[in-house]
């Protein structure tokens, strides 16, 4: 038996790439896919990064590359593989959308790689990457929503309407009053606003302000910039 006859036995065609081209590939995957991470972490904003996750994506990339050069021009292995795959889960709850867009743009680039298109893999990491920075840089899409959240207690005789007005004027651009409840034996009355404070707003004068107008009673500014992942 020739050692071709042997390759095919084993279910190795002859058209199975080298292992200098698997090795190169490999390096490339490693690489483009190490940009992506770099990226990932680059503009995250959430409250719950994980290294973890991190490097699971430069695996998910390589290992990709791998599997598309190993059922390249083999229907059955790519068969098998993908009744593999059928049953596997990923056994993480995804903080953001976006991390799952991470995912499938590592796999995309894996595939690309594993495909042989190193020069298309390299040009739509570029691309891609370039994109989802100055998306994230710019902020862009961004829902008009409260940049903070404001609650304060004012006493019941107090006309809030009134007493609020000039202190928004100064220092917000829109505000909305979310809810407004009794507190302590219907003594107080507790407020909460949504508000977009103006650029360059100062919120320690912002605080200065309300506790003036509240008889320096509680008052939580909490900023809502940012989406908090719980």
């Amino acid at each position: 038996m020739t050692l071709e006859d042997l390759l095919n036995f084993g279910g190795v065609t002859a058209g199975t790439p080298s292992p200098d081209k698997v090795a190169l590939a490999m390096g490339i995957s490693l690489a483009l896919n190490l940009a992506i991470a770099a990226l990932y972490r680059k503009t995250y904003k959430g409250t719950r990064y994980s290294q973890d996750y991190v490097q699971t994506l430069i695996m998910i990339g390589v290992v990709t590359t791998i599997l598309i050069m190993v059922v390249a021009g083999n229907g059955a292995i790519a068969f098998g593989m993908f009744a593999a795959f059928s049953v596997i889960r990923f056994r993480r709850t995804l903080g953001q959308s976006r991390d799952l867009a991470f995912v499938f743009f590592a796999m995309a680039i894996g595939m690309v790689v594993g495909a042989g298109q190193f020069a298309m893999a390299i040009i739509i990491t570029a691309i891609v990457g370039t994109a989802v920075y100055i998306l994230t840089k710019m902020d862009a899409f961004a829902p008009r929503r409260a940049s903070h959240m404001l609650t304060l207690r004012m006493t019941s005789d107090m006309d809030f309407e009134q007493l609020l007005q000039p202190v928004f004027d100064q220092f917000t651009d829109r505000v909305q009053l979310v809810s407004v409840s009794s507190a302590q034996a219907g003594m107080m009355t507790e407020l909460r606003y949504g508000m977009q404070l103006k650029v360059g707003a100062s919120t320690p004068k912002l605080l200065e302000a309300l506790h003036l107008v509240c008889g320096n009673n509680r008052v939580i500014l909490t900023p809502t910039g940012n989406e908090l992942d719980m």
